[in-house]
């Protein structure tokens, strides 16, 4: 598959051929969440693009090495497991489970490594002692160690900002920030009262590190010191991003990534999400409105990643549809005995995969590579309609289905139509028998039974097919 991979990097704000530091690896990190509550939407937007980037690699063939990093400690985790009456351990493991199931019904593969930042506090300690003896940092009156933004020139260089005309020598220790405020941050931050029973010790006097720190310690734990790639939300661009470059290049002398990629915000309902606007949601909250993880997954990956994403439940229910056509075309197609070599569907299937690499490679474009697999399905259908598709010919478009479902996972090419249970099979077969005994007024009263429990039922000259209502 000869195609070159480029990326928008937003160091450089253009877009960049591939070219990994180690041939045919791709070394990944990706924002991972805070684990203080349920994920929301929005945050399943970031990590939806960073599985489809992941298996893109992949799909091209690099060996891929992701590293997402787990924050269970910072001033919202320590504020709400005070809060609850937990120990911080406590109350940050129940949402890192939550997470990792929520992943796992989005079918988002998981990362080589999920480093939790309070198991990784001897990493940032190295790390901020050699940005004090750099001279980089320093331990301000108030106990904390912080890094001086004056001392790295080249600060402001992701975000595209001046500090200059910024406000100097402002420290912040919080670890919210608003975004228009550049200034020296913290690396260390001295213990107080409100950090409870959560502290380690180090050579600056008891306290925790930095929200920033931490990621830096963890990617060059398990990436090394200079990396391939480096992503998340927008949002985090500045200042999180920016600051990870200026101490991790100021204690290494050398660069730390070679392409940062950043996704657009998602909105819903064509607004910004947020409790107050009544259109906050996490995945869970969409689940138990009656749309499954598949849904939600095509829904997530609908836009291309530097575009936003207008989240909708009308959308969920136009993926169901377009999911279950799907389920449609692969039920034909398993089901076609016609004898033949397959010769029919050669150049398309050819011409199918080669657009589809072409809209990956393109930066993830993926509208394009969608256009190639309906484009696909339009022209099968067509061979199925009129007889021409072979037994061996519609293997080969199964095969080819499969391939792309590495990369899109929501396919599903081998299950079909969604597994039927048994009380509703039970149903079918009753209805089944009762047109055969003519007895109809049964057979529509088990249909409106099956329709009502969410199943359609279609019949042929061989039987019937029960399907997932896809509205």
């Amino acid at each position: 598959m000869a195609v070159t991979v480029k990326f928008f990097n937003t160091l450089n704000r253009r877009l960049e051929d591939f070219r990994p530091v180690h041939a045919s690896e791709a070394r990944l990190y990706t924002c991972g969440p805070t684990v203080y509550n349920f994920a929301h939407i929005g945050n399943f937007r970031a990590y939806m693009f960073e599985d489809l980037l992941r298996r893109a690699l992949k799909y091209f063939g690099y060996k891929v090495t992701q590293v997402m990093n787990l924050t269970d400690v910072d001033d919202k985790t320590i504020r709400d497991s005070r809060a609850a009456g937990m120990s911080l351990n406590d109350f940050t493991a129940q949402y890192k489970k939550a997470f990792f199931e929520d992943l796992r019904t989005l079918n988002i593969e998981p990362a080589e490594v999920y480093p939790a930042a309070t198991e990784h506090i001897g990493e940032m300690i190295a790390l901020i002692k050699v940005l004090l003896d750099k001279g980089y940092a320093y331990q301000a009156e108030d106990g904390c160690v912080y890094f001086s933004i004056a001392k790295f020139p080249e600060y402001g260089k992701l975000a595209k900002i001046d500090p200059a005309n910024q406000r100097s020598r402002v420290r912040i220790k919080n670890d919210e920030y608003a975004k228009d405020a550049v200034a020296d941050f913290a690396l260390w931050k001295a213990w107080d009262e409100n950090d409870g029973a959560v502290y380690w010790e180090s050579p600056w006097g008891k306290g925790r590190p930095g929200w920033h720190i931490e990621c830096s310690a963890m990617a060059m734990r398990y990436l090394g010191r200079t990396f391939d790639l480096h992503t998340g939300g927008v949002d985090n661009m500045f200042p999180h991003h920016e600051d990870e470059i200026a101490q991790s290049e100021a204690a290494n002398g050398c660069t730390y990534v070679n392409y940062w990629l950043h996704c657009a915000h998602l909105m819903v309902d064509g607004s910004k999400m947020a409790k107050s606007a009544g259109n906050f949601y996490t995945l869970r909250d969409c689940l138990a409105k009656g749309y499954d993880g598949r849904e939600l997954r095509y829904v997530l990956l609908g836009a291309h990643y530097r575009k936003q994403l207008n989240f909708t439940f009308a959308a969920c229910g136009q993926a169901r549809a377009v999911l279950g056509k799907f389920d449609e075309f692969f039920a034909r197609l398993r089901e076609t005995e016609t004898a033949g070599d397959g010769s029919e569907v050669r150049e398309i299937t050819s011409a199918a995969e080669d657009a589809f690499a072409a809209g990956l490679a393109d930066d993830l474009n993926i509208s394009a590579a969608l256009a190639a697999v309906f484009h696909l399905q339009h022209e099968v259908n067509k061979l199925l309609d009129a007889g021409t598709l072979s037994k061996t010919g519609a293997e080969t478009i199964l095969d080819r289905y499969r391939k792309f479902d590495q990369v899109l996972g929501v396919l599903e090419a081998d299950s079909g139509s969604a597994a039927v249970p048994a009380e509703i099979l039970a149903l079918a077969e009753q209805r089944q028998a009762a047109r055969t005994a003519r007895d109809f007024a049964a057979a529509d009263a088990l249909r409106d039974r099956l329709k009502e429990a969410g199943w359609t039922i279609e019949d042929s000259a061989d039987g019937f097919r029960v399907k997932k209502s896809t509205l």
